[in-house]
């Protein structure tokens, strides 16, 4: 029996795994708490780097690619961001296998130990900084503006695809500057260039913001983020810019000539974005058909259909669909003609929902006869005829509506399930009734912070860059308000 699409008022997380696994995008793997991410899936990993790699070439940056294994003495030089990793790491300690004694199994060979164990990379900081030693000596060499594609390990113990897996892919920048404004500025720009291409290109909105020091990333003085707001209520950080101040400089001893002839320690950040943005994705837009993907992203934004009942149909339809196809190559426009005659055209419809290609073109005699063509739209499952003598243009102007309405639908999601609260007994009745966003009033200490996570599993979000007009108390102390501030429980 065929596994049916979960609906998400039944069960929200088997919704969303069913959907992983139906539409295609990826599958458990052998190794546990990893998966294999399908050609589907990685095609529209592929759309993302694409758009997000040009932007980091357009401003400046250049990629390069360090080691997977980290020497562990590297990480003991910055104590903070370790203990930010500790409990995550995977450690190589032998280097081969051979055949046990009876010879029934491989077993590692324990007279093959390494000299020094080797962490298997959770983040690059440590590897890179003992590389920009060699190549900063001046403050001619800086800006030094490095990106890498690559993938990471963080031995989670809770996973789920996409969100949270051991080895997943993403992209880490890390830069240096010769002052402390300038690595500020560059955090920003990246921050700034995360929000604008995930309302842009994934039709996600996005609030920008800083970290509270407990949510901070392990050993930075400042953690600026964007994130997005999911259709059950929850939170997910989308994406995150770092300013390091000089604390890896100085553990790796990295220093340049300055313009006045002194020896100085540079600034530094990083900043990354992974395959969680495909769960973002998934969870921002999807129904309970599958899934809604952007055109931006979408691996094929055209599926065409033919219908026809005898074989002089068949020609007639496939002739009028070349024509079609022939307008959509020429503009550049990806499109799939799904002629198997195995399955019927309701059954093609219902799979090509589910997998979110945006268009759907249904081809039939009467088409033929009218020189048209009928669209179906998968965000409103709106259907009309169009004249069939201009397609690429008619699609691209559909292509577009739709890339802003999902986009705008978002947008309207979030603001509607955006709340403040003004005392800790609303800012509960909120989160267990409603949950979302939730500005609140914070009196700034770790021991409130704390014990609001503590209490009810809501953290706080983001700091807004610019300080909201605050009066009153805080939510949890009741002592005078400091800040106010974006709660939400998170994935």
């Amino acid at each position: 029996m065929v596994k049916r699409l979960t609906t998400r008022a039944a069960d929200y997380s088997e919704w969303y795994n069913d959907l992983i696994l139906l539409s295609g995008l990826a599958e458990y793997s052998a190794v546990k708490g990893s998966m294999v991410i399908k050609p589907y899936g990685y095609a529209i990993w592929e759309k993302i780097q694409s758009e997000l790699d040009r932007r980091f070439k357009e401003s400046g940056h250049q990629n390069a690619y360090f080691p997977l294994f980290i020497p562990k003495s590297f990480f003991s030089k910055e104590a903070s961001h370790v203990e930010g990793f500790a409990k995550e790491c995977a450690v190589v300690t032998h280097y081969r296998l051979k055949l046990s004694d009876d010879g029934k199994e491989i077993v590692v060979d324990p007279t093959a130990k390494l000299e020094e164990e080797l962490i298997v990379r959770p983040t690059s900081e440590t590897i890179i900084w003992n590389s920009y030693k060699n190549w900063i000596q001046s403050y001619r060499d800086l800006p030094l503006l490095i990106n890498q594609w690559a993938n990471v390990v963080r031995w989670e113990m809770r996973t789920r695809l996409f969100l949270r897996t051991s080895e997943f892919l993403w992209q880490e920048g890390h830069t240096a500057h010769a002052t402390e404004k300038e690595a500020v500025d560059e955090a920003r720009l990246i921050l700034d260039l995360y929000a604008e291409f995930a309302e842009n290109i994934l039709a996600i909105p996005v609030l920008k913001g800083y970290k509270t020091a407990n949510e901070r990333f392990a050993g930075a003085l400042d953690t600026y983020c964007i994130e997005a707001l999911m259709q059950d209520g929850k939170a997910l950080q989308a994406g995150t810019s770092h300013f390091l101040g000089q604390n890896f400089a100085k553990a790796f001893d990295v220093k340049f000539l300055s313009r006045e002839g002194t020896q100085e320690y540079v600034w530094a950040t990083s900043w990354g974005v992974s395959t969680r943005l495909i769960g973002g994705l998934i969870m921002t837009h999807s129904d309970d058909n599958g899934l809604i993907l952007p055109p931006s992203v979408a691996p094929k934004k055209v599926v065409i259909v033919p219908i026809f009942k005898n074989d002089e149909e068949k020609q007639q339809v496939e002739n009028h669909a070349d024509k079609i196809m022939q307008d959509l190559k020429a503009h550049g426009i990806s499109f799939i003609y799904d002629d198997d005659d195995s399955k019927k055209p309701g059954w093609k419809f219902a799979e090509h929902e589910l997998k979110g290609v945006p268009l759907r073109i249904a081809i039939g005699p009467k088409d033929v006869l009218t020189n048209s063509m009928e669209i179906a739209r998968r965000d409103t499952f709106e259907k009309a005829l169009f004249p069939a003598d201009n397609p690429a243009l008619v699609v691209n102007e559909l292509l577009n509506s739709m890339q802003s309405n999902i986009y705008q639908k978002a947008l309207d999601m979030r603001n509607k399930n955006t709340h403040e609260a003004d005392d800790y007994t609303e800012f509960k009745r909120i989160l267990d009734n409603e949950g979302g966003f939730i500005w609140a009033n914070w009196d700034g200490t770790e021991e409130s912070e704390m014990k609001i996570k503590e209490e009810t599993k809501a953290t706080i979000r983001l700091i807004p860059l610019e300080a909201m007009k605050v009066t009153g108390k805080c939510i949890y102390s009741g002592r005078p308000a400091k800040m106010k501030v974006l709660f939400a429980k998170a994935y």
